[in-house]
């Protein structure tokens, strides 16, 4: 066994008799007993970084160039932990522009997770929601008492449109249609999640946009209509 390893293993039994004795007092050499507890292991790790360059036979400089890349990862990873907040909202702004419907910021209102949606170019709140687990898109409608799906969207997912009976009649801007009443494991959009709902699914040809009705958004404590943003709150 190395002398370093020796050293090392007396360095940590001493602090561990040093951190024991002074357990009740709460302070060791001036430090609390937590502070020194990570004072010790960080020396520690330095002592092995270091000892490992030195060992290794590089020159200096490629271990200074070494650890001052490592020193950069570091602090980009720990930016990248203290900002995930901001860098989630910024990729959500990213997908909702290529991916129209998809939430344009998620987070909290007091303890309440919340959905932002952009309004889209046709004047209505498009939403990509998914439904049993695949992605659907649909527009939020508020004058819907039941989220209405379109048969093609029933096939995506995972309904046969042919075998349902179409006996429940519905109001559309078109008029009246069929649908099919069926039950869904869940409906998801960004993190506000509903298990359990009945929808319909329309006739096949009679609607082309699926809809998101008040089966779904009657269920959530709130939301609300700022200019081109719709704001869901579980």
């Amino acid at each position: 066994m190395s002398r370093m390893l020796w050293i090392i293993l007396a360095i940590i039994a001493g602090a561990a008799l040093i951190l024991m004795f002074n357990t009740q007092s709460g302070t060791t050499l001036g430090f609390l007993n937590e502070d020194f507890a990570n004072l010790i292991w960080l020396g520690i790790l330095a002592t092995v970084i270091g000892a490992g360059l030195l060992g290794s036979g590089h020159r200096v400089s490629e271990m200074a160039r070494s650890l001052g890349l490592w020193v950069l990862i570091v602090l980009a990873l720990v930016a990248g932990y203290q900002y995930r907040y901001e860098i989630q909202d910024f990729g959500s702004r990213i997908t909702a522009g290529l991916i129209p419907g998809s939430p344009l910021m998620l987070g909290l209102e007091d303890g309440r997770a919340t959905v932002v949606l952009d309004k889209g170019r046709n004047g209505h709140f498009a939403v990509r929601m998914e439904v049993n687990g695949k992605p659907v898109q649909a527009i939020i409608d508020t004058g819907a008492t039941t989220t209405v799906l379109s048969s093609e969207a029933a096939r995506a997912i995972g309904f046969d449109p042919q075998s349902l009976h179409y006996t429940v009649q519905v109001s559309t801007a078109n008029g009246t249609a069929n649908a099919a009443a069926i039950r869904v494991d869940d409906i998801t959009i960004g993190n506000i999640t509903r298990r359990n709902l009945p929808v319909l699914v329309a006739a096949p040809g009679a609607l082309q946009q699926s809809l998101l009705g008040m089966n779904f958004i009657g269920s959530l404590s709130g939301f609300d209509v700022r200019g081109d943003r719709m704001i869901l709150r579980d």
